[in-house]
């Protein structure tokens, strides 16, 4: 029997906790709600979970906290839930690492939609792409290794990636030379379409170029066409394994 995919609720109001985990329960998943930090952990301790929602303002450590906390030692999805218009919010989600977002007063069924596709991402390279075939992509001096999904450096350092920069790298890799839209990258990373004024991924762009050391004032990657896009502008070499 297929097992049911396993979300971790992290909010501290009782309502929402209720209303999603039953929500989610009667669409065929799994779900376990708790109030904070400490909760969530201990979660984590007990069992594996295929995905977090995680509010922004929790008592203690708040989301970012949190957010920050899985990243340093996860890949696991994140969906944070943020108040609605507070753009600054989904930014320094995304920054940290964050999947998506969703703003508050949401829709449980927007949010189990959202839920949907990044799981069905996680488990499947971006619309376009072959199946996984190379082991590594090499390209500006670095090797990304598509087994263990860490990158190495010229230098020879190897450093994990989440997931949100190891799907951006994948398209960026997939189609070098070609310059790909904002609403593209939106559409393949996240399998939504943007929104106006959509920031997302210009901050993962940005977060993906600090990792590679690639500026965006003197960038030699990933470089802005304005008005238009991204384009990667290195040679791409992929191996098989």
């Amino acid at each position: 029997m297929e097992r049911s995919d396993h979300i971790l609720i992290v909010d501290d109001d009782a309502e929402i906790r209720t209303l999603l985990q039953r929500y989610l329960e009667k669409n065929g998943l799994r779900a376990t709600a708790v109030a904070d930090g400490r909760a969530m952990r201990q979660a984590l301790d007990r069992g594996a979970f295929d995905l977090v929602v995680l509010d922004v303002m929790l008592p203690g450590d708040d989301g970012f906290t949190l957010c920050r906390e899985l990243r340093a030692h996860s890949d696991i999805p994140i969906v944070m839930l943020t108040a609605r218009g507070e753009e600054m919010d989904r930014v320094v989600g995304l920054e940290l690492g964050a999947d998506d977002y969703v703003p508050k007063p949401f829709s449980a069924r927007e949010l189990l939609a959202r839920i949907k596709v990044i799981l069905r991402r996680a488990r499947s390279l971006p619309r376009n792409l072959q199946p996984e075939e190379q082991r590594s992509i090499r390209f500006g001096g670095w090797t990304l290794d598509t087994v263990h999904r860490h990158l190495v450096s010229p230098q020879g350092i190897v450093t994990p990636i989440g997931g949100a920069e190891y799907r951006l790298l994948r398209i960026f890799v997939a189609h070098p030379n070609r310059v790909l839209t904002r609403d593209q990258l939106v559409e393949l990373t996240q399998g939504r379409e943007a929104e106006a004024l959509d920031r997302s991924i210009d901050v993962q762009v940005s977060r993906l170029r600090r990792r590679l050391g690639d500026h965006a004032d003197d960038a030699v990657m990933i470089k802005t066409v304005r008005g238009e896009g991204y384009v990667l502008t290195v040679p791409v070499q992929q191996e098989g394994a």
